[in-house]
């Protein structure tokens, strides 16, 4: 069946990590062009007119130093880039090119970088990346996190083959089941069609294949931009599972903190209603913003194309139902802190009115001492 040969292709693995609050990429850009002399840039998607899709702020790209892996099939050298997002997300790509390579070796050596730099990998060089970004960057972190929350995504990007074939072409010749799959044994037919059921093109030679962790993409054109969306998509999915699991360990702390506050009432505890409150009010406040830069992170309108990749890359990573799950818990904790100025403000007419009927007493207690 293959019978096509990869003459200019490359392969990406991304791991993208949730690493503070917020990030400033002005300072962040002029922290990094002093470290390593101007390497960085403000990425827009090239064949795509601004006004269909662009980035509502642009991530800025800085550029690393290069790593060698030490795959079986031998050692190759890898381009690294950072993409740093204005939600505080960070994605490290790693860039192997592979020219001139008859199909199921570019296959091999895809799932050998995956088995060794994938998930279930040793997070080493991943780790040593991340500190390095870490330290130069530090300044332009606003309130660092030490999430252990990570994602991973796995690209196959084609050029180029040793002659001009078309999609379908491309499904007839070659068998991308190994690619989208890692699995080396066949698959059932079931199994093989949901792998290759979220597959698009736009002209009759080109085509992008996805699946939960990997993706298949062929642009003899040589535009970034799919690449690029999913790289959005992802990051939307790690931003969102961080505020899930954020919100996770929030609720039973504060069940804790409401039950606490409601068993010591005293003359202060309109006060300590209000506090909590607050607090409670300045987390909503703080996920809300958060999350709608997330979900405006990529602005589409007119790029019919690209939407539906952007579109179906979301639903396949469940970023809605994430979403959907964060929504919940941000409408619990508001009706947990409206409960609570509810009952501070019973509080304090309680105080007033047992304040009154002192006063009402120490009137009386001294009209009759005058008697």
């Amino acid at each position: 069946m293959t019978d096509l040969c990869v003459t200019n292709g490359h392969i990406l693995a991304l791991r993208l990590f949730d690493i503070a609050y917020a990030i400033d990429l002005i300072q962040a850009e002029a922290l990094w062009s002093r470290h390593a002399a101007g390497r960085t840039s403000r990425p827009r998607l090239t064949a795509t007119p601004t006004k269909a899709m662009a980035f509502d702020v642009p991530p800025l790209a800085v550029m690393l130093d290069a790593v060698t892996l030490q795959l079986a099939t031998g050692p190759v050298e890898a381009s690294v880039t950072a993409r740093l997002y204005d939600f505080g997300a960070v994605s490290l790509a790693l860039r192997v090119n592979t020219p001139n390579m008859a199909w199921d070796d570019y296959t091999k050596i895809l799932n050998e970088v995956d088995r060794h730099v994938g998930p279930s990998a040793d997070t080493a060089i991943w780790d040593r990346m991340l500190a390095h970004l870490r330290s130069v960057l530090a300044a332009a972190l606003i309130k660092p996190a030490l999430s252990t929350i990570a994602e991973d995504y796995l690209m196959g990007v084609v050029q180029d083959f040793d002659s001009r074939v078309t999609a379908a072409e491309i499904l007839h010749r070659i068998d991308l089941v190994p690619l989208l799959s890692g699995e080396t044994r066949m698959l059932s037919d079931g199994a093989r069609a949901d792998l290759l059921r979220q597959r698009f093109s736009y002209y009759a030679d080109d085509l992008v294949v996805l699946t939960w962790d990997r993706a298949f993409i062929y642009e003899p054109r040589g535009d970034n931009d799919v690449a690029d969306v999913l790289e959005v998509a992802n990051a939307q999915l790690l931003e969102m599972r961080y505020y899930d699991e954020l919100l996770d360990d929030e609720l039973p702390r504060m069940y804790d903190l409401v039950e606490a506050t409601r068993s010591q009432w005293n003359l202060l505890s309109a006060r300590r209603y209000s506090g909590l409150a607050r607090t409670l009010t300045t987390l909503v406040a703080e996920v809300t913003e958060l999350t709608e830069k997330v979900d405006n992170a990529l602005q589409v309108t007119e790029d019919v194309y690209l939407a539906r990749i952007y579109a179906s890359a979301l639903d396949l990573y469940r970023v809605p139902t994430v979403n959907r799950a964060v929504q919940r818990k941000l409408s619990i904790i508001r009706d947990t802190y409206t409960a609570l100025y509810d009952e501070a403000s019973s509080s304090r007419s309680q105080a007033m009115e047992a304040a009154i009927l002192l006063l009402i007493f120490v009137e009386l207690v001294l009209a009759l001492a005058r008697l």
